[in-house]
């Protein structure tokens, strides 16, 4: 142990001296080569905790009993090390892995894994160990800016523990439209990363979007706005950026609500930039938002009670003939409805908010099996938001339509959406089971896209999962990215299912996929979303 400041302590079972001398000695041999060690339950768990917890994260080790495990790494990497817990679940190690510590200075660690041996009386649980690194080597790895997906995961972390305020920085080139990635992206990257304190999250959610996360509004966001303008015209780039915060106070607001509220916050942003935020009332903070979203839910529950919304179909295609598998039925609402209330991707958002995503899912699958019953053979995947796997009426409302309508369960698919995070997981469980009881087969959508998809991989038996296109078109760019996609593909392997690749455009991108071994893909390269053939 690093320092030896802090002994060993157990959880609920008992005292450590009930242990086995063979546990003692196990638990020496880790401590040797690690400084903090945690027994951990495949829900993610801590159930032990030993080592320097005292000097390096302020709480002895008993403190951390019963929390995440996730916990014990910094904020910014807690999306990646849910993925790579799943590893450990998925192949019992994980090699050693560089995070960082959840403390002031942000401190560079490895975390490692095995499950341990059933002659320690603990199997079906983990082990991790913790060890100091030098620091440079990770802060290489992992610099301060983070990825979209991470900003996303942070916010929604601290949206139900009471954070103030989520702050956007929006960058324009001289024609008013985001710079495309080059040098005015690199420079603001570089200011963000040296500009913030090691607490705070930030990283780019859209092109020229940018969001910080942090417990606390982020300090001097006009002059942080005004020294990248000022680099920026000593680089003789034209570029203007603005700054602003929202603040994240709302009386009477659950934590699952205010959620719901922050997740759609910052996918306006990513979608339209500023205008886009006002125009939900994020300008207000979520009380405003809160306001403007009532305003709305008559005209939003009307739209979707009329089914105002149309479905095209896009193939998804074999990847060792191109033959088409089946299409996914896309939402798309008419020209009246959109221009109310914007974006599929918007109409979707705001009726999880606004707890209507059962009703429109349902109108969904009514529509979706409409098509499939005159597709003369056509099988067709409708969207589900985990909201709705999570109810027992829809449930058992869905289950009715399969059971009148047997035949329907072999051309009808489910794709689980990770738009709105599941709460209730063994509600959802009940409803993959029932479901795949009756031939229905069921898909992962955007895996990858956010932290909750691992745990769903991890708890739903499912036939196919879908990996976000953002991980197919970093892998054309690097070698490394290109690993961190084959992972993916072998991770998904060891669950038994099908590997969907979206976002195909080039039949270079479709040899590369092919070639690591995705089983169907989908993209404009085999056809564009349109009317069922």
């Amino acid at each position: 142990m690093a320092d030896g400041g802090d002994g060993l302590h157990t959880g609920p079972g008992g005292p450590l001296g009930r242990a086995s001398a063979d546990r003692e000695r196990f638990l020496a041999f880790a401590l040797t080569a690690a400084d903090m060690l945690l027994e951990v339950s495949p829900e993610g768990r801590i159930e032990f905790a030993a080592g320097a917890f005292r000097s390096r994260l302020g709480e002895p080790p008993e403190a951390w009993l019963g929390r995440p495990a996730e916990s014990v790494v910094s904020l910014p990497d807690r999306a990646a090390f849910d993925g790579a817990f799943s590893t450990l679940l998925a192949r019992d190690r994980l090699p050693p892995t560089p995070f960082r510590l959840p403390d002031a200075a942000g401190t560079p660690v490895s975390v490692a894994g095995l499950r341990l041996p059933a002659a320690h009386g603990a199997a079906g649980r983990f082990c991790l160990t913790v060890s100091s690194l030098p620091r440079q080597p990770v802060r290489a790895a992992h610099p301060a800016l983070a990825g979209g997906d991470a900003v996303r995961d942070a916010a929604l972390r601290l949206a139900g523990g009471g954070a103030d305020a989520l702050s956007f920085i929006e960058v324009t080139g001289p024609d008013g439209r985001p710079p495309e990635a080059g040098p005015v992206a690199a420079l603001v990257d570089r200011a963000l990363s040296a500009g913030l304190g090691a607490g705070c999250v930030a990283g780019e959610l859209s092109a020229g979007r940018y969001g910080i996360v942090s417990q606390s509004p982020a300090d001097d966001l006009a002059d942080l706005a005004a020294r990248i303008e000022d680099a920026a015209r000593g680089a003789g780039l034209d570029a203007a950026v603005e700054a602003r915060s929202v603040p994240l106070r709302a009386e009477g607001l659950t934590p699952v609500q205010r959620t719901r509220a922050l997740r759609y916050a910052l996918d306006a942003f990513a979608r339209g930039g500023y205008p886009a935020v006002e125009a939900a009332g994020f300008a207000a903070g979520l009380s405003g938002f809160v306001e403007r979203a009532c305003s709305r839910a008559d005209a939003l529950h009307r739209a979707i009670a009329g089914k105002r919304f149309g479905l095209a179909f896009q193939p998804i295609v074999r990847m060792e003939d191109g033959a088409v598998e089946h299409y996914e039925a896309l939402l798309r609402p008419d020209p009246e409805v959109a221009a109310e209330f914007g974006t599929p991707g918007d109409f979707v958002a705001l009726a999880e908010t606004l707890a209507m995503s059962e009703k429109l899912d349902w109108a969904v699958v009514e529509a979706a099996s409409a098509a499939a019953r005159r597709g003369r053979g056509a099988r067709i995947a409708a969207n589900l938001s985990g909201l709705s796997l999570q109810s027992p009426a829809f449930r058992a409302r869905l289950l009715r339509l399969l059971d009148g309508e047997p035949m329907l369960a072999s051309r009808l698919m489910a794709e689980i959406t990770e738009t709105a995070e599941i709460e209730d997981e063994e509600e959802a469980v009940r409803t993959i089971a029932a479901l795949r009881e009756r031939g229905m087969e069921l898909c992962i959508d955007d895996f990858g896209a956010g932290a909750a998809a691992f745990r769903y991989l991890r708890a739903f038996r499912v036939d196919m999962v879908k990996i976000d296109g953002c991980y197919l078109r970093d892998a054309t760019r690097s070698e490394q990215d290109r690993g961190i996609l084959a992972s993916m593909v072998g991770l998904i392997r060891t669950v038994g299912a099908r590997i969907v690749s979206e976002r195909i455009e080039t039949q270079a991108e479709a040899e590369l996929v092919r070639g690591l071994g995705a089983d169907l893909g989908q993209g404009w390269l085999y056809g564009r979303p349109g009317a069922l053939p």
